[in-house]
């Protein structure tokens, strides 16, 4: 597995290495050893969860707030998305500052983000499955998000407005800066 750190601190992107012959293709998706020697730190995940979309469906952001943050492992099964990871760690250098990274079933990359950064993606082909495992279990009363048109953060989809398709949650968040 390669890792390669991205310019927010300890979101990493992991590219596996990929076995393919005449019955198909095998490959890691993270070893819990190599993921926590290179982070210094031991990751536990306790939830896995996925979800399926149709193109053009925006995710997020979303992120959970206080003991209920969480550091998730995303990948695609299925199809491709744009996936965004914001860094909303008040102390850290790229404070307010996001990366896009291109996510799909034919590169098989995923991308650890650590606690303190909003996380969204758009799915780009007709139907997507999503998976992420997560060190903390999810807490409703702690969800919390950024809107994703956001207009300090400046967010290119690629998709015009009219050719998304966000849940009137997602919708309803707030700027970064009213969050901030």
């Amino acid at each position: 597995m390669i890792i390669t750190e991205t310019k927010l601190k300890g979101c990493l992107i992991l590219a596996p290495q990929i076995f393919e012959d005449n019955r198909g293709v095998f490959f890691e998706v993270f070893k819990k050893k190599e993921l926590s020697d290179f982070l210094g730190y031991e990751v536990d995940f306790v939830q896995e969860n996925t979800s399926i979309s149709k193109k053009g469906v925006l995710r997020g952001l979303h992120f959970q707030k206080g003991d209920s943050a969480q550091a998730k492992l995303v990948y695609v099964q299925r199809g491709e998305v744009i996936d965004v990871i914001v860094d909303i760690r008040p102390n850290s250098k790229t404070f307010g500052e996001y990366i896009k990274v291109t996510l799909s079933d034919s590169n098989h990359k995923s991308i650890f983000i650590p606690k303190g950064m909003a996380h969204g993606f758009l799915s780009i082909t007709n139907e997507v499955k999503f998976s992420y495992l997560c060190d903390n279990y999810y807490n409703p009363k702690m969800e919390s998000g950024i809107l994703y048109s956001d207009s300090d953060l400046a967010i290119d989809w690629g998709f015009s407005s009219s050719e998304l398709i966000v849940s009137e949650k997602d919708m309803l968040l707030p700027t970064f800066k009213e969050l901030m």
